[in-house]
């Protein structure tokens, strides 16, 4: 039995449903591949931000915990240094308790040294008072002797000034009238001499005018010669000046030749960009005849395109075992760099107090310092040229090589060798002056005892009572008043304000 009319488009339909079935399952294929596809990406850049937040979360903890252990260990330090300074302060209360207990015993034994000097200063007050009226009373008779001295030999003034003023007055007569007599002559001898001079004058004024018109005929004919040549030089270079103006014609017609020659280029350019133009128009042709092979072009690449897709879905497979590897290698970059990172910032921590200190050493740096920073070489001329050259040569040894890395802190070491050679230098000249300080110390007590009154003083030579000069004293009155002092208190005191201590020449 044949199939009616209606089977027939049935079957059409299912031969026809039979290609369209298969591709949608390539199409479903490919969307679940894709679909992977991203999901694994979406996945890979979860796990990366996922990484990421828990490296920044760690590098804040590091840093929380960081300031959190620098202010327990400042709370620390401040307790210790706040007991050593109770500690400091209790000590140095005591000593000063100490040292104004040996002041103000110092205070009164100095209270009572001053009273014991002021009774000493009141006698010898009186004493020197004593003396001051008896040479004041030897004064007196000195003066009375002088002032008879000054009148005798006044009176044996006057009579030897007026016997030489006799004398002078009798020359100067006699000199007045030898002086008359030389004057009477020399006016003779002038009148004489007068009339000479005019002769003399008369003549030489006529022999100078002469030779003053012979001089101005020679001068005359000079300036006319100068004349003659300077006209001619005139002619010279008035001839010279026409024939540049001949050269300057030739030039000019020369420019307008060229400006005819460069307009002739102009037109043949002008030609030369009309057949451009003719030859851009036929290129416009050849590209549209490029298009059209261009499409038969994409029509091989399109069927290039599915091949390479199917060869992208392989690379895809590997590309996502090449990421999880990644993956791995990425945790293990995110730990060692977090370990660099702490490595770097205690780097930075070190470059930074190195810069605070280099910034420390250059506000202490002086002018000369700063204008000359590095101490001259020691070395000669020959010297330097060999180090140099040592310098530039590349190390082969592997302590060499390690050196060259170091090679720009030369400068750096110079200058901490010349701070080093200046801390020795202030170290000794600190010993020199500790010990002139110790030397002013022990002078400084010397003085102190010697201007004290006390009785081991007085038993010692004082040396502020030694004289290098003799005193002016009569040697008579020091013995009486050496006597008078025996009378009153015994024996005379070796050390009196007033009395003279023998000393030899040149000592004190």
């Amino acid at each position: 039995m044949c199939p009616g009319p209606a089977a027939m488009p049935g079957k059409r339909r299912l031969q026809a449903a039979a290609p369209v079935v298969g591709e949608d399952g390539f199409l479903l294929l490919q969307s679940q591949a894709l679909a992977e596809e991203e999901a694994a990406k979406t996945k890979g850049e979860m796990l990366t931000r996922f990484l990421k937040d828990k490296l920044a979360k760690e590098e804040r903890s590091s840093t929380l915990n960081l300031h959190k252990l620098s202010t327990q260990w400042r709370a620390v330090l401040r307790e210790t240094k706040d007991k050593e300074l109770r500690q400091d302060i209790e000590i140095l209360s005591q000593t000063f308790a100490r040292v104004i207990d040996c002041k103000d015993s110092v205070i009164k034994s100095l209270a009572t040294d001053l009273e014991e000097a002021e009774e000493q200063h009141a006698q010898a007050l009186r004493s020197h008072l004593h003396n001051i009226d008896r040479l004041l009373q030897l004064q007196r008779c000195r003066l009375t002797c002088l002032e008879e001295g000054y009148g005798a030999q006044l009176e044996a003034l006057k009579m030897e000034f007026e016997a030489e003023r006799r004398t002078i007055l009798e020359q100067h007569e006699r000199e007045s009238c030898y002086l008359r007599d030389v004057a009477l002559a020399a006016e003779q001898n002038y009148t004489k001499n007068d009339h000479e001079a005019t002769l003399n004058f008369q003549s030489t004024r006529d022999d100078i005018k002469n030779k003053s018109l012979q001089e101005k005929q020679y001068s005359r004919m000079q300036l006319g010669r100068k004349a003659e040549v300077l006209w001619e030089q005139f002619q010279r270079a008035m001839q010279s000046y026409t024939e540049a103006t001949e050269h300057q014609k030739v030039a000019f017609e020369a420019l307008k030749q060229k400006d005819k020659k460069s307009s002739r280029e102009i037109e043949t350019q002008a030609k030369k960009l009309q057949k451009l133009q003719d030859s851009v128009a036929a290129t416009k042709g050849q590209i549209a005849a490029h298009l059209r092979q261009s499409e038969q072009q994409n029509q091989c690449v399109r069927e290039e395109k599915e091949r390479v897709l199917r060869q992208l879905q392989e690379l895809k497979n590997e590309m996502n075992q090449a990421r999880a590897k990644a993956y791995d290698s990425l945790a293990r970059l995110t730990m060692q760099s977090s370990a660099a990172l702490k490595v770097l910032v205690r780097v930075v921590e070190k470059a930074q107090r190195i810069l605070r200190l280099a910034e420390m050493c250059r506000r202490l740096e002086t002018e000369e310092e700063k204008v000359l920073p590095f101490y001259p070489s020691s070395l000669v001329e020959g010297e330097q040229q060999d180090a140099r050259r040592v310098l530039e040569e590349m190390p082969v040894e592997p302590l060499a090589q390690a050196v060259w890395d170091y090679v720009g802190l030369e400068r750096f070491w110079q200058r901490f060798s010349k701070a080093k050679l200046e801390e020795q230098a202030l170290e000794r000249e600190r010993a020199a002056l500790s010990q002139q300080n110790q030397h002013l110390r022990e002078l400084l007590r010397q003085y102190l005892a010697g201007i004290s009154v006390s009785h081991e003083v007085l038993e010692e030579p004082n040396p502020l009572l030694a004289i290098e000069h003799k005193s002016c004293v009569p040697r008579e009155l020091s013995r009486a008043r050496g006597g008078c002092a025996q009378g009153r208190h015994g024996a005379a005191r070796p050390n009196s304000l007033l009395d003279p201590v023998p000393c030899s020449a040149g000592t004190g």
